[in-house]
């Protein structure tokens, strides 16, 4: 008969190496890029450029729009422009949409794309450099393998290749 203290632990073992093998798979997530990831990245874009947006036109823009009174411009800065020869050049609506682009793409930037490439650079591993399978004949400059002792171009004869120089070998 198996005592219940007993029963109990492997209950806890077998939950706690669930678990880890559970974060693990989260950080594999955290760290992959796919369609899943980008899905949910487009969402919360969105909702972000919402609240940017509202920032510009709530208090960015009143605030431009005071400053700019004092060149004699209409109060709404979202509906400023200036007239020449006729044709109207509406700039204030621009001007919101350009501190929005630049607000999203800072944010996105600093809190974002830098921090995951940090991430990645971290616990992501780093290809070892592949050992290069050509290198040029020093008298016809075709590509030949690696190991020839003769170019199959030229059938000149090969000076032995030195393995890994980077000058000689592609």
């Amino acid at each position: 008969m198996e005592r219940p203290f007993s029963t109990l632990r492997n209950w806890g073992e077998r939950g706690w190496n669930a678990s880890t093998r559970e974060m693990g798979g989260f950080k594999k997530f955290i760290l992959r890029g796919n369609v899943v990831d980008l899905a949910v990245g487009v969402v919360i874009g969105a909702a972000f450029s919402g609240v940017v947006d509202s920032l510009v036109k709530d208090f960015i823009s009143p605030l431009i729009g005071v400053a700019l009174l004092t060149l004699h411009l209409n109060q709404d800065f979202k509906n400023a422009f200036w007239e020449y020869q006729g044709q109207r050049f509406a700039f204030g609506d621009f001007v919101n949409a350009l501190i929005s682009f630049l607000i999203v793409a800072f944010v996105l930037y600093f809190f974002v794309v830098r921090p995951v490439a940090l991430l990645q650079d971290r616990f992501l591993p780093r290809e070892e450099p592949k050992a290069p399978e050509k290198r040029e004949c020093p008298f016809c400059l075709s590509e030949v393998p690696l190991k020839a002792t003769r170019c199959a171009y030229c059938t000149a004869q090969l000076p032995p290749a030195e393995e890994g120089t980077p000058a000689e070998v592609r």
